[in-house]
């Protein structure tokens, strides 16, 4: 199976190349399909976006939303909005594809108000509920320590991932092929897109996002992550 992880496309959808998915069998996308809080305005975003998606020519096609998708945590869609476009939409749930287990969660540690966020202190009650058979887990955002630097209000690099998901991840790593991921973009002198992994482990942990905080007049400056698993 032939993975392609794309996430934070913000509205730039349409800036993929058709070859972008040659010879793909799943495209996941780990949320912030859309970028405006205002609800109205995330309607019309989320809208463009399902029309863009259900036309990419690939057979299996996921999403979990992201902080920024308003809209889908206010219920805004109904879940036919995506079935009968040929989407899996997977909020705290799963699915199987090819005798693989895809579990996705929108939900990500408060900051600001936005979408699908939780207390830090709270995350592990979300994580604990992740099957201890899932192949390819689908999260907003990043572990704790793994792709996921950002500076703070001081100007002061800090690693804003999730210290409970990690914990979660450690202990499913004797099954977990793939963890995807997005939320801490790139920007000026931090690379967070990309793929790690790590010793005594076959995970391979995926941060996507396509575009570069601060520089989102650049438009897309990934075309996501490939797998083969």
């Amino acid at each position: 199976m032939k993975i392609l992880h794309i996430s934070d496309t913000h509205g730039f959808h349409d800036d993929f190349p058709e070859a972008t998915w040659k010879d793909i069998d799943v495209v996941v996308h780990s949320g912030d399909c859309s970028n405006y809080a205002d609800v109205g305005r995330n309607i019309h975003e989320v809208h463009k976006f399902l029309n863009w998606y259900e036309m990419v020519p690939v057979k299996h096609k996921i999403f979990v939303a992201g902080n920024h998708d308003t809209s889908i945590e206010r219920n805004k869609w109904a879940p036919s909005e995506f079935t009968d476009r040929g989407i899996t939409y997977l909020q705290n749930s799963e699915v199987v594809i090819e005798d693989l287990k895809f579990y996705g969660s929108p939900v990500t540690p408060t900051f600001g108000d936005w979408a699908f966020m939780k207390p830090r202190d709270k995350t592990h009650e979300v994580w604990a509920k992740i099957p201890d058979d899932t192949d390819i887990l689908i999260i907003h955002g990043p572990p704790k320590g793994i792709r996921d630097l950002s500076f703070d209000r001081k100007g002061n690099l800090e690693m804003c991932g999730d210290l409970a998901l990690y914990k979660r991840c450690q202990a499913l790593k004797s099954k977990l092929k793939l963890v995807c991921f997005g939320h801490i973009h790139d920007m000026d002198g931090v690379d967070n897109q990309g793929i790690s992994r790590y010793a005594k482990t076959e995970t391979a942990f995926s941060n996507a996002a396509c575009v570069r905080d601060g520089r989102f007049d650049l438009g897309l400056t990934s075309y996501g992550n490939k797998f083969k698993i």
